[in-house]
């Protein structure tokens, strides 16, 4: 079949690698695409939210099956652009619609949504400009530290953790004053969790789902877990702390509940969740919702799913998920984020990658990139990401750092520090395996 895949970064390349080993793909396009998905696929020069330029090219194409890598597509309403048009009525779309999308699009819809449905999450309570003074004695109730987040979409930038009662106040009255523009003109005030955070992955056509495993990324862009919040450095899947029972819980209490809880209140959600949990003492609680797989996670889930990914999403657009087979690789997979220097803040665009020929038995997933005169060059604060697989998490890691020493590119940064923390926690928690 012909597919099309929206996005440009890690993840979309991620997923493009794995649409192109289906043996069901007849050609795959991606929008706007990178240097990377450039060599297994069709880029094509569309923005992700020009929907009539995005629909004009489905019918050029004949294109057959529309996967959205990113948020902003979705919380636009790309699949109900499509779906009101009789010309599209047997394209598949992976992605939700609108009303399914806003469980990202909506820091305070996702949380009623959750108290509605009973998955556990932090305590809250959702704060206008009207509703400031009552805002502000709810912090004073709360111990430090203090999560104040934006209620719309704000790039990743829209969540602070402020350890002062004083400086959270201040902020509050500044997100609602504009710092982030429309998307704080509410701002959800939350509990902090204590705790490890994990992601999980699931696909749902509705009625069904199948869980893609676990992963924990890494934000900061210092090592420990220092200096400011990043799109994410590197990866680990699956995470060791998330056994039997762990998962169990998560299923029971959160992932289930989800999907039926949307099937409730009358969502026909097709597409991916992403839980974003907090892991305190074995028991889950959700931090957030996204509607789409997240990056870098999407480059340690992706090699690990054996299924054809084109089955998977045929089965997911046309409500059948149940009846496809699922396997998921048991091996480790984890991923180290090459970086611009200086990023997050100003860095510099167009410098020379080199050291692809040298890179072995690694998988090299372009987020950042170009092609440029006949040369990958950088084109974002996220360059690249070296995922690799090992029985034991060391292995992949090791495999991972050691291909990461064979690319160069002007003022290169990564994390040396990625999955240390869950080998220390290993290492404490008498395991073997881990798994």
């Amino acid at each position: 079949m012909k597919v099309l895949l929206l996005g440009g970064g890690g993840r979309e390349h991620a997923l493009a690698w794995k649409i192109s080993r289906s043996a069901k793909l007849e050609k795959l396009y991606i929008a706007p695409g990178n240097a990377g998905t450039a060599e297994i696929a069709e880029n094509v020069a569309l923005a992700v939210t020009d929907f009539e330029a995005i629909a004009a090219f489905i019918q050029e194409k004949g294109i057959r099956m529309l996967v959205v890598g990113p948020e902003d597509p979705l919380v636009a309403g790309i699949r109900d652009f499509l779906e009101a048009d009789e010309r599209f009525r047997d394209l598949m779309i992976i992605g939700p619609g609108k009303a399914g999308a806003i469980l990202e699009g909506s820091k305070d819809f996702a949380k009623q949504f959750m108290i509605r449905h009973g998955i556990p999450t932090a305590g809250y309570m959702t704060v206008t400009a009207s509703n400031i003074d009552e805002g502000e004695q709810f912090l004073a109730t709360l111990r430090p530290p203090y999560v104040l987040k934006a209620d719309g979409l704000a790039a990743g930038k829209g969540v602070l953790i402020v350890s002062e009662l004083e400086e959270a106040q201040r902020e509050l009255r500044e997100m609602l004053d504009g710092k982030f523009g429309q998307a704080s003109s509410r701002v959800v005030i939350e509990e902090f969790l204590q705790g490890i955070e994990i992601s999980v992955f699931a696909i749902t056509d509705g009625k069904d789902y199948k869980i893609l495993g676990s992963a924990k990324d890494y934000k900061r862009i210092g090592e420990g877990d220092t200096g400011l919040n990043t799109g994410g450095m590197g990866a680990v899947s699956p995470v060791p702390f998330a056994d039997g029972e762990f998962s169990r819980k998560v299923e029971e209490r959160i992932v289930r509940p989800t999907v039926e809880g949307l099937r409730k209140d009358g969502v026909d959600y097709r597409g991916f969740i992403f839980f974003g949990l907090m892991n305190k003492d074995g028991e889950p609680s959700v931090i957030e919702y996204n509607v789409r797989m997240g990056d870098p996670e999407t480059e340690v889930v992706m090699p690990r799913l054996k299924t054809d990914i084109l089955e998977l999403f045929e089965a997911t657009a046309c409500g059948k998920l149940a009846d496809c087979h699922f396997e998921l690789d048991e091996r480790y997979c984890t991923t180290v984020m090459l970086v611009a220097g200086g990023y997050p803040g100003s860095y510099e665009k167009g410098n020379v990658i080199t050291g692809f020929d040298q890179v072995e038995n690694s998988i090299v997933f372009h987020a950042g990139t170009k092609w440029l005169d006949g040369q990958v060059v950088t084109n974002g604060g996220r360059v690249i990401a070296v995922s690799s697989f090992g029985t034991e998490m060391e292995e992949a890691l090791q495999q991972s750092y050691a291909n990461v020493k064979k690319l160069h590119f002007k003022d290169l940064y990564y994390r040396r520090d990625i999955g240390l923390d869950l080998l220390k926690w290993r290492e404490n928690s008498g395991s073997a395996s881990g798994k």
